[in-house]
């Protein structure tokens, strides 16, 4: 997007076709790291239909609708699934913390008045509040709620996590993480998806570790994401947000900056960030 908020569809459209030329199994649009929160609803709008139109149904496009009013909420995922969107991503956003029984009503309400599934999007950092899993169990009982997006957790958490929603939620419905240096494990111990980051721009690194993993192949999918470190290192140093804007700049993807009040990383992050991509071979 530029200065004003307007998304650059020509760089939008370029990204997705990257995504789609990789064969990837789904591309999550307006997510944290597309900075949804920042846009208004025809921007979001413009965003999903250059996005649909240029996946050309190749790749399932999951969108991000989440809003602080329910009502608004219930507007971004109708605007979703009248455009052909896969599902909708939903967070907890909220200024006033929320109780669980007040999201429970928030997400049934969003599913009833817009008929497109949703995948829960648990992002405790951001919103400050958490899905914890019984409130997980509840909500994938109602029709349209098929899927959540859990934070990152250390291998033992994970597994743990795992353990108390499998055997709970409908066997059709996923167990997804995000947090990308965690996620390794994560999908090691029997998760259904990866939520990744990196994958916005580097779909192959991502998609080697995936295959690993659903291979069997632990020896090698730790090796991979080992291989990775360094750039892990930024993501927790200065967040993923932020290094993923230098990134798509540095490799010439876009010409952006993160919307204000974020600041675009200093320099000696961005030659910290090009050193990576350097080293690691990323493009």
């Amino acid at each position: 997007m530029d200065s004003d908020g307007r998304v650059d569809l020509p760089a939008l459209r370029r990204l997705v076709a990257r995504l789609c030329a990789a064969d990837v199994d789904s591309i999550g649009l307006l997510g944290s790291t597309g900075s949804y929160p920042y846009l208004p609803r025809e921007e979001r709008r413009r965003a999903l239909e250059a996005a649909i139109d240029e996946a050309g149904g190749r790749v399932p496009i999951l969108v991000g609708v989440g809003a602080l009013r329910t009502d608004e909420a219930m507007r971004l995922a109708q605007d979703a699934e009248a455009a052909g969107a896969a599902a909708g991503l939903l967070a907890a956003v909220s200024y006033t913390p929320l109780t669980p029984d007040e999201v429970f009503e928030h997400v049934a309400t969003v599913a009833r008045a817009s008929g497109l599934p949703l995948c829960l999007y648990d992002n405790p950092s951001t919103t400050h509040f958490r899905f914890e899993p019984d409130l997980v169990i509840r909500l994938s009982r109602l029709p349209g709620i098929v899927a959540v997006k859990s934070p990152g957790m250390e291998p033992q958490a994970v597994a743990a996590h795992l353990a108390a929603l499998r055997d709970a939620v409908p066997a059709e419905f996923s167990l997804g993480y995000s947090g990308d240096w965690t996620v390794t494990e994560a999908l090691l111990a029997g998760a259904d998806a990866w939520y990744s980051v990196v994958a916005g721009l580097f779909p192959q690194v991502a998609t080697d570790i995936l295959r690993a993993a659903r291979a069997g192949d632990a020896d090698e999918a730790r090796r991979l994401n080992a291989r990775l470190e360094p750039l892990w290192a930024l993501f927790r140093q200065h967040s993923s947000l932020r290094v993923m804007y230098a990134c798509a700049n540095r490799l010439e993807l876009c010409h952006t900056a993160p919307p204000r009040p974020i600041l675009p990383l200093g320099a000696e992050a961005q030659a910290q960030v090009a050193a990576v991509i350097r080293t690691l071979d990323l493009r």
